[in-house]
């Protein structure tokens, strides 16, 4: 099995993340129960999941020059992942996400901050990092014309491209014509009408599975029943680990079942990236499981 070098372009953000019993109503204040700060945004959160099941992974992002930039960075660091940072030229703050954990679910604003420093001149000197990949990795937290222009770049030097369409924004024909595969949940599939690309989506649906087009059919590869924490970077952990498994040479199907074990683990614990499972783990869970019954695929 060979290691994927995976390149993943996108946003890195602090994760403010408060737990509460009560979800507050449109001018009431609730007492919660704890408050924490936790790496995320979702280009990090997908880098730190490939990296922690065993990939060659570089993230092409930037951060402020304040104290969430400095502790993001050296975080990143730990976790394996090469950082290439897009030069800040306005001194943008660096990105958060307001996250309201409540009964098994979330809530989430995001304030791109330095996010949107991430453009196609900033990341022109990473050019050949790009092209070089076994997978390159996007979401749509950075402006819209730089995924557009990523996505032209590796499709010109044959470089496969997953593309998770979170948060939504429209994507052109042209653009969808280029990508490999993209990954949106029930609701973006809706508004992105990619039916006659099906074989390019894959449909996340939460604890209801993954719907993939293989093969000529429909395949819909049930989720894992496990005890569910925190939602909060379920989808990052999916495209983090479909993006290993893809580069390692697997089968979209094996490589979605996979991932949507990656992402079963990952709800079991508090926080986006500290939710992430390592190789170990998943292994680990999958022979769990195959002592069920289920198939195991690694």
């Amino acid at each position: 099995m060979s290691k994927g070098k995976i390149t993943v372009i996108g946003s890195i953000n602090m994760d403010l993340v408060t737990i509460t019993n009560i979800r507050p109503q449109v001018g009431e204040t609730v007492l919660g129960e704890s408050f924490s700060t936790v790496p995320g945004g979702k280009g990090a959160n997908q880098a730190v999941a490939a990296a922690r099941l065993g990939a060659d992974v570089t993230l092409i992002g930037c951060v402020g020059p304040d104290a969430f930039g400095l502790e993001l960075r050296n975080h990143l660091m730990n976790e394996g992942v090469s950082f290439r940072e897009v030069q800040n030229e306005t001194k943008k703050h660096t990105g958060i996400a307001s996250i309201t954990v409540s009964d098994q679910d979330n809530s989430i604003i995001v304030v791109p901050g330095a996010n949107e420093e991430v453009t196609p001149t900033g990341i022109e000197p990473f050019i050949d990092t790009i092209v070089g990949s076994d997978m390159i990795l996007l979401q749509l937290e950075i402006p819209i014309h730089t995924v557009e222009y990523v996505i032209k770049k590796a499709s010109h030097n044959n470089v496969p491209i997953i593309v998770n369409p979170a948060p939504f924004q429209p994507l052109s024909m042209e653009t969808l014509e280029k990508v490999t595969y993209i990954t949106p949940n029930e609701l973006e599939e809706k508004m992105l009408q990619v039916v006659n690309m099906k074989e390019k989506v894959v449909v996340t649906k939460g604890n209801k599975g993954v719907s993939i087009w293989d093969n000529g059919k429909f395949i819909d590869i049930a989720s894992y029943n496990v005890d569910v924490v925190d939602t909060t970077g379920a989808g990052d952990a999916f495209n983090g680990a479909l993006a290993v498994a893809l580069a390692e040479g697997s089968s979209l199907e094996d490589a979605c079942r996979f991932a949507t074990a990656v992402g079963a683990l990952t709800v079991t614990k508090l926080g986006a990236q500290s939710g992430m499972p390592t190789r170990e783990d998943v292994v680990a869970f999958l022979e769990s499981q195959n002592s069920k019954g289920q198939k195991l695929t690694f």
